[in-house]
């Protein structure tokens, strides 16, 4: 006999050893590989699900984090913008409030010169008063200061003045 030509006591050996075989592994064998490949598939139908949920949700997440983002630069203009108005409101407000104090106080400085000139020009004009009178007097003494010049300076006015 040959390797290539079959002994046929071989051949039902070997399918009587096959056939037993396969009914032990039927009734012991089979169902729990069944049933652990059953669970194997179940396990990785879940794991399936649960990466898409994953994903879903990191896309989710990914997708809020990306509106949180606008929403936050957005505030961030808006608080920028309000707080630059604010700057310019408040530079402005100074700004105009310097002026009108400024303007007051020129305006006050402008009131207290002219008191003060015309105080000034009243005092100048008492002591010019006081001078001229105290020149006069001097004058008037001087002409007057003999008894015949006095006679003289009464009867010259005398003279002017024309009676009615």
């Amino acid at each position: 006999m040959g390797i290539l030509s079959p002994d046929p006591g071989l051949v039902f050996w070997t399918s009587l050893t096959f056939i037993l075989l396969l009914l032990i592994l039927r009734r012991y064998a089979w169902k729990p590989i069944l049933r652990a490949l059953k669970v194997r598939e179940e396990y990785i139908e879940f794991s399936i699900r649960d990466a898409h949920q994953a994903r879903e949700e990191v896309s989710k997440m990914a997708d809020t984090k990306k509106q949180m983002l606008e929403s936050a630069r957005l505030e961030r203009e808006n608080l920028i913008r309000e707080a630059r108005d604010l700057k310019n409101e408040i530079v402005r407000e100074a700004r105009d409030a310097a002026k009108n104090e400024a303007e007051m106080i020129i305006r006050h400085a402008r009131e207290q010169i002219e008191r003060e000139r015309k105080e000034a020009l009243f005092g100048i004009k008492q002591q010019i008063g006081l001078i001229s009178l105290e020149i006069a007097g001097k004058i008037l003494q001087e002409e007057l200061a003999t008894e015949d010049r006095q006679k003289q300076v009464i009867s010259q006015h005398l003279k002017e003045i024309t009676f009615n």
